[in-house]
């Protein structure tokens, strides 16, 4: 772990002074185990975890010697059984002994209760210890910070240092290189790939500036619409309801002529 700890850093220092013209990286480490040796609730909170697992051993202990003591049974009362029962007894002792080996992956496990306790005992101190390693990276200018003691190296980085963008765009390049045709994309294509990380970076930023503003426009453009759809189903209603008063009416006038003839009708009869 050492070893490949030693070998982050050097590449590290000869990578990046190489990126930022030779610009001095501040590094620092931590040992979480340390850390978590010296937090009383850790500490308090491991005490009952191991209390618990000496009771799953014991119970997988007991469950164990029953299956042993039953398989030795067995074998002293094999002469006195029949073919049948030796069958039926070794069938039992079987699957008592899947019931133990399950019961012990159960509890030690990859997904058993033993691990799922352990990361929840751990994570909240390793919240604070991430909280704790940002606030004191950014107050002491700190670039890297390594766990000495972690499989996963690196626990912070200050954003500079991401090149993720830089590694995407190279690989975007290069699937594009075969569609290359004239002799200005083929420059244009070199100049791209001898950009530093700097010249990435602002590229990155002028291109999210461009993506902001297009992002900013399409808005406008999608109020704007709204905004006339808003209006035109407003002269929509309004005309509707004016022609269905309109309709109202003519019916109103047609009816009162009708029965004004009706009347007169009646009168003359």
């Amino acid at each position: 772990m050492k070893k490949r700890i030693k070998f982050i850093l050097v590449f590290l220092v000869i990578g990046l002074n190489t990126a930022t013209a030779q610009k001095t990286i501040r590094l620092g480490y931590i040992d979480m185990e340390y850390i978590l040796e010296n937090v009383p609730e850790y500490q308090e909170a491991s005490k009952q975890l191991e209390s618990r697992v000496q009771e799953w051993k014991a119970e997988a202990e007991t469950k164990m010697r029953a299956v042993e003591a039953m398989r030795s049974k067995l074998d002293n009362e094999k002469a006195l059984l029949t073919r049948e029962l030796i069958e039926e007894r070794e069938s039992e002792i079987s699957y008592m002994e899947q019931q133990v080996l399950e019961y012990q992956q159960k509890r030690f496990g990859p997904n058993g209760d033993y691990m799922i306790q352990k990361k929840q005992l751990v994570r909240p101190i390793q919240d604070q210890v991430f909280t704790a390693v940002q606030q004191i990276a950014e107050n002491r200018n700190f670039d890297f910070i390594f766990d000495r003691t972690s499989d996963v190296g690196m626990i912070y980085a200050d954003k500079q240092y991401d090149v993720s963008e830089t590694v995407l765009r190279t690989i975007k390049r290069t699937a594009n290189r075969e569609q290359l045709e004239s002799r200005d994309e083929v420059e244009e294509f070199e100049r791209e790939e001898n950009r530093t990380v700097e010249q990435d970076a602002e590229v990155t930023e002028r291109e999210e500036m461009v993506k902001e503003r297009q992002t900013e426009r399409e808005a406008l453009i999608e109020a704007r619409k709204k905004e006339r759809d808003s209006l035109k189903a407003a002269r929509q209603k309004e005309f509707e309801e004016r022609r269905a008063r309109i309709l109202a009416e003519r019916e109103r006038k047609r009816d009162s002529l009708l029965k004004a003839r009706e009347t007169k009708n009646d009168t003359i009869n």
